[in-house]
């Protein structure tokens, strides 16, 4: 390619935000070997950019579901699951009970995957174009509380409201105040039918009443996240423990 030229493409596509096109020298080249006309040539420099543009989507919206560990799918014993079919879950991660605004609630107790199982897959619809946000249920209630004292909190529901899936990590573990139940039972009642959320802990439903002061609220919150949902039992051998035992064995050592 003559310099000119190349400049003057530089140039064009810096103006038109095609950055695959500045690089277009090596597929310049490619269409001269193999003889190709003008609209091949179009055609494989079009493809690139359109692969570089979905890889940097893909990427930023990974950045934007804030998973706190790189977990996927493909690393996760499915044979471990004793109450729930390895089907079920490949169902899930084609992102069909997202497009009908369903959602997924894993029970269990600790060390059974159901983290490692969220974080895989959100990742994995991530990949399909869909918008994740993960975050730990006590976060998610701080991060409210602190929006409403801040008087921003019309902003921030209206983000967690345009995600296609909330996930709400360890629903769990501690107990909200009344104004943290206020908060997160608004925050949910928001994506109802609008948006789909998808749900780890290790009560059974009959005992979130240990987690909102309120009765009535939780029993509320559990009307509305229930209805249309996947509720998968976790419940079985550690998956953690297993996980630990597997990489030790691996390394030689002992448990």
């Amino acid at each position: 390619m003559k310099p000119d030229v190349a400049a003057r493409i530089s140039i064009l596509a810096k103006r038109l935000r095609t950055p695959s096109f500045r690089e277009c020298g090596p597929l310049l080249r490619e269409a001269r070997e193999q003889g190709l006309d003008y609209e091949a040539f179009l055609l494989l420099l079009l493809e690139q950019e359109v692969r570089q543009r979905d890889d940097k989507a893909r990427q930023k919206r990974l950045r934007a579901a804030r998973f706190p560990l790189a977990k996927s799918l493909d690393e996760f014993d499915m044979s471990r699951l004793a109450n729930v079919s390895e089907a079920s879950i490949w169902d899930l991660a084609s992102g069909d009970f997202v497009d009908r605004r369903q959602n997924v609630i894993l029970v269990g107790n600790p060390g059974t995957g159901k983290t490692h199982l969220a974080i895989g897959l959100g990742r994995r619809l991530c990949e399909k174009g869909f918008s994740v946000r993960f975050t730990q249920a006590a976060s998610l209630a701080t991060e409210l509380s602190e929006a409403a004292e801040d008087k921003v909190l019309g902003r921030l529901l209206k983000t967690l409201e345009r995600v296609d899936l909330l996930i709400l990590d360890e629903l769990s573990y501690v107990s909200f105040t009344k104004s943290q139940s206020e908060l997160s039972f608004h925050a949910l009642s928001a994506r109802n039918e609008k948006g789909s959320v998808m749900i780890t802990t290790n009560l059974e439903f009959s005992k979130w009443t240990e987690l909102f002061p309120d009765l009535m609220l939780a029993a509320a919150m559990i009307d509305r996240i229930t209805h249309r949902s996947h509720i998968l039992d976790m419940n079985g051998a550690s998956y953690r423990l297993a996980e630990t035992k597997r990489q030790q064995s691996k390394g030689g050592g002992s448990v």
